[in-house]
């Protein structure tokens, strides 16, 4: 069900059972799967994927070519209880351009999932993701970093790398990973 007032790009795909609310705005093409719920406030860029039985709720920022895995969760708000009501209180969340959330990940409210992050199946996010970096395990914490194309880096004594696939060609300086080739 698409609710009046939901904005929806042109070239999206949008399976059984999804709902989406009344000023959530879903990019051009978008394809969200079976039983995915978009509460309103919610922002998508282009291009994104979301998999099935995904609620992205109030607070959620997403930006372009994101792809959300299959029951991954997402909070709003830090501290619920049923008896508080908190709707004034969503904690902002961002997924930068080209991020991946593997299946069944949980990102609490509040972080920030910097370009091309890479959070691994099952994660529990409770920090902000650098960009490039994977993140593994329960809590999160990193585990190496990933090429734009989804490939892990191997860094050289230089803190060189090349994505196998794309041959873009990544520096690892300080922490941060950047792109050579942009």
């Amino acid at each position: 069900m698409v609710d009046p007032g939901a904005r929806v790009g042109a070239g999206c795909k949008i399976w059984h059972f999804c709902h989406l609310m009344p000023a959530c705005e879903i990019g051009d093409d978008c394809s969200l799967g079976q039983n995915v719920f978009v509460a309103g406030g919610v922002s998508m860029g282009r291009g994104c994927k979301v998999q099935n039985n995904v609620s992205l709720y109030a607070g959620l920022v997403i930006g372009n070519h994101v792809f959300i895995g299959p029951s991954a969760v997402f909070t709003n708000v830090r501290n619920p209880r049923s008896a508080v009501d908190r709707r004034g209180a969503y904690a902002t969340t961002v997924l930068h351009d080209g991020v991946t959330i593997g299946a069944n990940a949980t990102i609490v409210c509040g972080v920030t999932l910097h370009e091309y992050a890479f959070v691994a199946a099952g994660a529990v996010v409770t920090k902000d993701v650098a960009a490039y970096q994977l993140v593994v395990g329960v809590p999160a914490r990193p585990a190496g970093y990933m090429s734009a194309a989804g490939h892990r880096l191997e860094f050289d004594e230089l803190g060189r790398a090349r994505c196998p696939e794309s041959g873009e060609r990544y520096l690892l300086h300080d922490g941060t990973v950047s792109r050579r080739d942009v």
